[in-house]
C-alpha cells in the first residue's frame, strides 16, 4: 500500500502547518483557551475561508467532498498546534450527525451556515453514570401535540455554551442501555427549559452540563427515523474518535520534537544531554512510538468506510493503543525535561494534559480493549 500523501493532501497539511506557525503560537492558544467560550471567532472564520469546515461534508451538502484521510491530516496538524477551537464537537459530531441522519431540508437549514462558520453546534449525548456506553440514554422524549417534550441531564457536552444548536439524544422507547428507541433532536440554545452550566476542562477546552426540563420541540426538530438513531450515533462517534487519535499523533510528535530539542541544548556534566547514549535510545523509542501510532491512526481512518464490524475493531484498536502510547511518551517527555516539564509556563505540560484527556474521550483504553474483544 502506498502511504504517501497525494499532492492535494500534502498542500492541505502544509497550509495548516503555516497557519499554526504564523497565526497560532502557544501564547495565542493560551489567550483563546482563557476566553469565555474557548474559541476565537476570527480564527474560526479563517477556518471557514480556507475550506477546513467543509472537509468532512459532501459537495451536495456544501462541503469539499474530501475523503477521511483529509480529516486525519487536519487533526494531526491541529494536535501539533494544540488548537482549542471546537472542530470535533461542532463539525465532526454535531455537523456529521445532521448530515448522516437529517433530511434534505434539515441539511440545507443547518449545514450551510455551519460550513460558512456562522453557526456552532454541540452533541449532547453523554449522561451521568453512562461510563462510555453509547446506548446509556435516560433522557426521555415524550410525544405531544405537534412535537416532543425532552427531559433529562447531559454531562460533559463540549462546546455547549457556544453552540447555537445542540444535537440531543433522547429515548422515545425502551430503557437505558438498549440500542433501540434512541432518537436525535436539534434544540436551539435559547429553548425554554434548557439550561447550561459551562466550565473549562483541564486541557484548556470548554464543556458544559446540560439540563433539559420539559423542553418542547416541534416534529421538524427530529433527525432521521424515530427510535433508530443508535447506528448513526455509533458511526459518527467512531469517525470523531479516529480524528482525535490523529490529533493525539500530532501532539505526541510535537512533544517528541520539543524533547529532542531540549536534550540537544541542555548541558549536564559539561556536555549536552543528547550526547548520552542512553538518552539517545530513549529518543529513538519515542520516535518509534509516534510512528506506530500514526500507522494505526491511518489504518483506522481507512476502515471508516468499511463494514460496521471492521470500523469498530479498527477504531477501538487505535484508541486503546493511543491511550497507552500517549501515556508512555508523555511521561518520558516530562521526565526528560525534569521538574520544568510540569510547569504551567512550559507548553509541554499543556500538550500532555490534552493527550491525557483524549484517553477518556468516548471511552478510555480499558473500554476500547473490551470493545475490540467483543467485535473480534
Amino acid at each position: 500500500m502506498d502511504l504517501t500523501y497525494s499532492e492535494d493532501q500534502t498542500l492541505l497539511s502544509e497550509s495548516i502547518a503555516r497557519f499554526i506557525q504564523n497565526d497560532y503560537d502557544f501564547e495565542t492558544r493560551r489567550r483563546i483557551a482563557a476566553s469565555e467560550h474557548g474559541l476565537d471567532p476570527a480564527a474560526w472564520a479563517q477556518f471557514a475561508d480556507l475550506g477546513w469546515l467543509g472537509i468532512p461534508f459532501s459537495e451536495e451538502e456544501g462541503g469539499l467532498g474530501a475523503d477521511p484521510v483529509a480529516v486525519m491530516i487536519l487533526m494531526e496538524q491541529f494536535g501539533r498546534g494544540l488548537v482549542v477551537e471546537p472542530y470535533v464537537p461542532s463539525i465532526l459530531l454535531g455537523g456529521r450527525l445532521i448530515a448522516a441522519a437529517g433530511n434534505a431540508a434539515q441539511r440545507e437549514r443547518y449545514l450551510g451556515d455551519l460550513i460558512a462558520g456562522r453557526t456552532q453546534l454541540a452533541f449532547a449525548h453523554g449522561e451521568p453514570g453512562g461510563r462510555y456506553a453509547l446506548a446509556h440514554v435516560a433522557t426521555r422524549a415524550e410525544p405531544g401535540s405537534g412535537g416532543f417534550t425532552l427531559s433529562g441531564q447531559k454531562a460533559v457536552v463540549h462546546n455547549a455554551a457556544a453552540a447555537d444548536f445542540l444535537v440531543v439524544s433522547a429515548r422515545s422507547s425502551g430503557e437505558p442501555g438498549a440500542s433501540e428507541g434512541i432518537s436525535l433532536f436539534v434544540v436551539p440554545r435559547g429553548a425554554a427549559g434548557l439550561s447550561i452550566r459551562s466550565y473549562g476542562t483541564v486541557d484548556g477546552l470548554h464543556a458544559g452540563e446540560v439540563a433539559l426540563d420539559g423542553v418542547e420541540v416541534g416534529e421538524e426538530a427530529q433527525l432521521g427515523v424515530p427510535g433508530e438513531a443508535f447506528p448513526v450515533i455509533e458511526g459518527v462517534t467512531d469517525t470523531a474518535v479516529a480524528a482525535v487519535c490523529a490529533e493525539a499523533v500530532g501532539i505526541m510528535d510535537r512533544m517528541r520534537e520539543m524533547t529532542l530539542d531540549y536534550i540537544k541544548t541542555r548541558q549536564q556534566f559539561g556536555r549536552p544531554l543528547g550526547s548520552f547514549q542512553v538518552l539517545q535510545h530513549r529518543a529513538v523509542d519515542m520516535l518509534i512510538t509516534c510512528e506506530e501510532a500514526r500507522s494505526l491512526a491511518l489504518m483506522a481512518t481507512l476502515k471508516l468506510d468499511g463494514t460496521a464490524a471492521e470500523r469498530r475493531r479498527a477504531v477501538s484498536a487505535v484508541k486503546a493503543h493511543v491511550g497507552n502510547a500517549g501515556r508512555k511518551l508523555g511521561q518520558e517527555a516530562v521526565q526528560l525535561h525534569g521538574g520544568m516539564g510540569v510547569t504551567d509556563e512550559l507548553a509541554l505540560g499543556h500538550y500532555f494534559k490534552r493527550l491525557s484527556m483524549i484517553d477518556t474521550f468516548f471511552g478510555d483504553t480499558a473500554h476500547h480493549l473490551d470493545r475490540f474483544a467483543r467485535n473480534s
